[in-house]
């Protein structure tokens, strides 16, 4: 871990950066075609905006070896200050880490960004500010940086008994990598602090910021696809966030272009 990975400039640009997003609060599943057996449809618990690539939560995210295709949609560039975070990020890895943990091609190509908060639940504010149990299986090391309140991070294992415990302050870089760390544990975050009364960027309707974390990690380029290469069916789950996105970003107003039929005006 790193404390203070986050000075002061790279803060401010990256909160001002925040601030032009509009995150998307995505459903579980797909809403164009029926509920897995046994499931129902309910929204995550945070607003969520991806870079690099998206993984879009009805498309069941990226799981080698069989969750590959039709997983990981190309989305926007990194901006500069994020791109300057990856690259020290990335040169650390290597000077560290031992070449066994560190995979041939590996990059920090797509990032996470979560927006932990308070959401609006019929008139209150409802504290959602979690994360359950889960693993990342993007090969690989994993680089989180988190801004704002502080998080409890616990690494657990399969039965969810505890491994190790962390606090994740502002300005934060915590990379974990191996076997132990990354392939066989699991970790969580079960709740962030309101102690200092952050509110950060972007303003999300229905929902109030008070954490931010930023999860970078590697996807085989062969594994990426722009939203007009997906499946006829993995298309369709999408089209609706992508036209959402699409209003406010040029990427992805040319990604649905690009996916528009043959001679549509």
């Amino acid at each position: 871990m790193v404390p203070g990975f986050v000075g002061p400039a790279e803060r401010a640009a990256v909160l001002g950066w925040l601030g032009t997003l509009e995150p998307l609060w995505e459903q579980r599943f797909s809403t164009v075609r029926p509920l897995p057996p046994g499931e129902v449809q309910r929204p995550l618990l945070r607003p969520v905006y991806w870079l690099g690539n998206w993984q879009f939560a009805c498309l069941d995210y990226y799981h080698p070896p069989l969750g590959v295709r039709d997983r990981c949609v190309a989305a926007e560039p990194f901006p500069p200050v994020l791109r300057d975070w990856v690259e020290r990020v990335e040169a650390q890895v290597h000077a560290q880490l031992p070449p066994s943990m560190v995979p041939r091609g590996w990059t920090l190509n797509t990032c996470l960004v979560n927006f932990y908060g308070d959401t609006e639940v019929g008139g209150r504010r409802v504290d959602t500010a979690r994360v359950g149990d889960h693993r990342d299986f993007e090969p690989g090391p994993v680089a989180s940086v988190s801004l704002g309140e502080r998080a409890f991070f616990q690494f657990v294992d399969k039965r969810g008994q505890a491994l190790r415990n962390l606090w994740l302050e502002d300005g934060l870089l915590q990379v974990f990598a191996g076997p132990r760390w990354k392939d066989r544990a699991f970790h969580r975050v079960p709740r962030v602090e309101r102690k200092g009364g952050v509110a950060l960027p972007p303003a999300i309707p229905g929902f109030s910021t008070r954490r931010v974390n930023f999860t970078f990690r590697f996807v085989p380029p062969a594994a990426v696809v722009p939203f007009a290469a997906l499946g006829a069916q993995a298309q369709a789950d999408v089209r609706g966030y992508v036209e959402l996105l699409a209003q406010r970003s040029p990427f992805w107003a040319a990604a649905l272009d690009a996916a528009a039929p043959v001679g549509k005006d």
